[in-house]
This record gives structure tokens, C-alpha cells and sequence, in this order.
């Protein structure tokens, strides 16, 4: 049968166009192979830049050479149908073995009556992982964590002060040489020894890099295997050794030490909530703050073992793989391979200083604690303007990532209200209530889309402004949010006598 479907289609036809021009004929005669691979647009083109054809007949030529490939076309499918057919009747092909493949191919392309996919190796782990964390053992699995984070940050710290000592010995080795430079040495000996200093460096940071990928490869297969093994162990009733294995003393684990010292400080931040309704008819409810905060402190792994901060770690693992994500949105340089501002500090959570932080790509303390979701959002210089609109990039960035959070179940998104994480001289009063009267504006159209992208399902949104922002320039923001926002009131009741 395949040789008659060759027969009939993989075979050569001419294709003839007949047009005059004032009192010429002329013919145009084509050979197209069958079946046509190439779209008929495409085809009618080059024929005619090909054959410099007139204009004026471009439209009945690409009627004429569409209806020749369609009219073909359906006859070398219609004598294919006929082959197959008299190949049946023959008993050419098996009826049996024709019905099974037509049953397999429609079971694999129509939803309803194809297999269910197995379930793969992350989703058995995030059904386990979130048994176990609302489970007694989530103490054990925060404690585990915390000692994987002292182990890397340990790592860390080794890697930087060998860079450092490395730095400070080639500093010496090119201060001595800068001296000889013009007496006994050449501007080439200087590079060249640049050179070395470069790929010393290189080579050393490399090595880091390697070793610190494998710790933490290794601890997230320890840390696997041990979450299934303890939740097998958690089916099995019988099982006298559970309590000790879920049994974890403070004593046990290792407190880590700041570089100089200092215990991990929150800043005073400034904070205040609002509960607002959306919706032309089918209303929803919101929960809005305006924090006055660095956005990074939800990206910080506290070292201590402070209550609250345990508390903020489980309450994020335990809807670590849920549908009431968190998210939020760090606004970074849009220069390829820049390294400023918020990417700059991102990677410099272990309290070191700005010299220590060049490697942060290669840094693995980026634990987000109190977060589930990062969103990065490009920006320039544009965003330290007063002239931004509704429809500038920035703006339409955060409807994009609003949109995301309708369809990746984050239910908690932390916005940076003035579009900076950092402010400066030029961001007045003026500015930045233009500023925040724009994203209010803006994001408040916005969740009114989220309703029919998800059909509206409360929401909390916080809107961060930098820590160096005054308080009273706060509390005018905080004025301005009920103004643009419907927020709900409250009703007093009382009973007449």
C-alpha cells in the first residue's frame, strides 16, 4: 500500500497559467512536485519575482495556482483512499491490526481517553514533603535545613578568605613591580603579570565553585532521601525508633557566627493594612499594607534561632507546595552582566562586605524564607524620572507578573510601590507621590483584570517603599492608598431604647 501511495503521490506535475498581455498570449508552465511542501503563498511569489509577471495579474495567478494544488491534491487522496480500500477488501491488511493502531492513536491524542501520565519524581516529593511538614517532624526538617545553610555559609566564608589572602599577596607581588616599572621591568612584564593574577583568581574561584556545587548537590540528596525515608517510616505504626528520629534537641545544631560578629537586626519598619473590595458586580475582597522595608528582608535566612523567625520559616514551608503562594518583585539593571543594586545585594545576605559580594553569582545562600516566588523585573534609568506612564515597561511588567500570579496559584505578591528599591536626591515629595499615585492607579486596574483571568480570588498585595523614606512621607503615601482604593468601613450598631 505504500508503494501506491508513492505511485500516486511523490510524482511530478505541470502546473499551466495562460495570460495576455494587450494582444500577446502568453503561457507560464511550472513543474510542482506532489504533495506540495511549500505554502501557495510563498509559491506565488516567487513565481512572480521569478518571471518579473505583471502586477495586474498577481491575484487570478494565485486563485488558478491555489485551486491546481487543491484540485491535485484531493485526487491523489481520493486514489489513496481507493488503494487502501481495495487493499482491505483483498485481505491485503489485517482488519484487527488496522483497528488497534487507529484505537492507540486516538487514545494518545484525545484527553479524555488517554492514559494518565505517571507521576514524576518532584511531584511524589512535594506530596511527601508536605505530609511531613504539617506533620510532628516539621521541627526536624527546619532544623536540617538551617545545619545545610550553616554547612554552605561555612564554605562561604572559607572560599573568602582565601580570595582575600590571594588578593592582598598579588596586591604586594604588583605594588613591587609597578616600582621597578620604567627601571628594570616593561609594561608587557606588567600585563603579563596581570595576566597571572587573573587566571590564579579564576582557577581558585573555580575550585570554590566546584566544591560548593557538590556540597550542596550532596546535601539535596541526603536531604531526599531522608524526607522519604522518614515518611515511610511515618506509615509504618510499628516503628519504635520514630519519635527518636523526629526527636531533635536545640543542643544539637549549630548555631553559625556573623563574620564581625553582629546578630542579624530587623530594621524598625512602619507598616499599615487596609481590606478593600473590587468588582463592578461580583465584588472581591483584598487585603492591601504599605511597609516601609528593604525588600531583601524576605529573602534573608536569619541565622539566629529566634521563635519568631522559626515561626516565619514554617509558616512558608508549610505552603511551600500549595495554591497561597508568595511572591515577589526585585527590580533589577536591564545591562547584561551588570552587577548593581539589588543584584548586587541579593547574593549579600551573610552580612559581608561589598569586596566578598563579586562572587554572589556562585553564592548558594539564596534561601528565601519567607518567600515562595521571585519575580525579576528589568528596569533602567528611565524609572528615575517623574515622566513615566501607564504604559511605560516597568508598568506593564507588573500586569505581566500580576497575570502570572493568576495562573501559579500566588496569592501574596510584595511590590515596590515607587519603582526603587534606593532612593536619591531627585525623588522629591512631588515625586514620589506621582510616583505612588501611578502604581496605586495602575495595579488597582490591574487586580480588577485578575477577576476574570481567575474569577476573582482574594488576594493580599504590599506595596514596599525603601527604608530611607521619611515617616512622614509614609504617612502621606498611606493617606493616598484609601483615596484610590475602595476600602472597606466598618459599621457601629447600635439599639434604640
Amino acid at each position: 500500500m505504500k508503494k501506491n501511495r508513492e505511485r500516486f503521490c511523490n510524482r511530478e506535475r505541470e502546473f499551466m497559467y495562460e495570460f495576455k498581455v494587450g494582444s500577446q498570449c502568453f503561457e507560464l508552465r511550472v513543474p510542482l512536485q506532489f504533495p506540495v511542501q511549500e505554502n501557495a503563498s510563498h509559491l506565488h511569489g516567487r513565481l512572480m519575482l521569478l518571471h518579473n509577471l505583471p502586477c495586474f495579474i498577481e491575484n487570478d495567478l494565485k486563485e488558478a495556482l491555489s485551486q491546481f494544488i487543491e484540485e491535485e491534491s484531493l485526487g491523489d487522496y481520493d486514489r489513496d483512499a481507493e488503494v487502501s480500500l481495495a487493499a482491505l477488501k483483498s485481505g491485503e491488511v489485517d482488519l484487527h491490526q488496522l483497528a488497534n493502531t487507529w484505537a492507540k492513536a486516538y487514545a494518545e491524542t484525545t484527553l479524555e481517553y488517554a492514559r494518565p501520565e505517571e507521576p514524576s519524581w518532584d511531584e511524589d516529593f512535594a506530596d511527601v514533603y508536605h505530609d511531613l511538614i504539617h506533620s510532628p517532624a516539621s521541627e526536624t526538617l527546619l532544623n536540617l535545613e538551617h545545619n545545610y545553610f550553616v554547612s554552605i555559609s561555612e564554605l562561604i566564608g572559607e572560599r573568602d578568605v582565601e580570595l582575600k589572602k590571594l588578593r592582598e599577596r598579588q596586591g604586594i607581588e604588583m605594588e613591587k613591580v609597578m616600582q621597578e616599572l620604567g627601571k628594570s621591568l616593561t609594561d608587557q612584564d606588567v600585563n603579563s603579570l596581570a595576566a597571572q593574577h587573573f587566571e590564579s583568581q579564576q582557577d581558585l574561584e573555580n575550585k570554590w565553585m566546584n566544591e560548593l556545587k557538590q556540597s550542596t548537590a550532596i546535601q539535596k540528596q541526603e536531604y531526599q532521601e531522608w524526607v522519604i525515608k522518614l515518611h515511610q517510616d511515618l506509615k509504618n505504626p510499628n516503628n519504635s525508633s520514630l519519635s527518636e528520629e523526629i526527636k531533635v534537641q536545640p543542643s544539637q545544631f549549630r548555631e553559625s557566627t556573623e563574620a564581625n560578629g553582629r546578630i542579624y537586626e530587623e530594621q524598625r519598619k512602619l507598616e499599615e493594612s487596609f481590606t478593600i473590595h473590587l468588582g463592578a458586580q461580583l465584588k472581591t475582597m483584598h487585603n492591601l499594607r504599605l511597609l516601609r522595608a528593604d525588600m531583601l528582608d524576605f529573602c534573608k535566612h536569619k541565622r539566629n534561632h529566634r521563635s519568631g523567625v522559626k515561626l516565619h520559616r514554617l509558616q512558608t514551608a508549610l505552603s511551600l507546595y500549595s495554591t497561597s503562594l508568595c511572591g515577589l518583585v526585585l527590580l533589577v539593571d536591564n545591562r547584561i552582566n551588570s552587577y548593581s543594586g539589588i543584584k548586587r545585594d541579593s547574593g549579600n545576605q551573610n552580612g559581608e562586605s561589598d569586596d566578598k559580594t563579586k562572587n554572589s553569582d556562585r553564592n548558594y545562600l539564596n534561601i528565601l524564607p519567607e518567600i515562595h516566588v521571585a519575580f525579576h523585573l528589568c528596569v533602567d534609568d528611565n524609572v528615575k524620572s517623574g515622566n513615566i506612564t501607564a504604559r511605560d515597561p516597568a508598568i506593564m511588567g507588573l500586569r505581566n507578573i500580576l497575570k502570572v500570579c493568576c495562573t501559579h496559584d500566588i496569592t501574596t505578591i510584595s511590590i515596590p510601590l515607587l519603582l526603587v528599591h534606593d532612593m536619591s536626591e531627585e525623588m522629591t515629595i512631588p515625586w514620589c507621590l506621582r510616583r505612588a499615585e501611578l502604581v496605586f492607579k495602575c495595579v488597582k486596574g490591574f487586580m480588577m483584570e485578575m477577576a476574570s483571568w481567575d474569577g476573582g480570588i482574594s488576594r493580599t498585595v504590599q506595596f514596599l517603599v525603601p527604608q530611607s523614606i521619611s515617616e512622614e512621607m509614609f504617612y502621606q503615601l498611606s493617606n493616598m492608598l484609601p483615596q484610590i482604593f475602595r476600602v472597606s468601613s466598618t459599621l457601629t450598631l447600635t439599639s434604640k431604647h
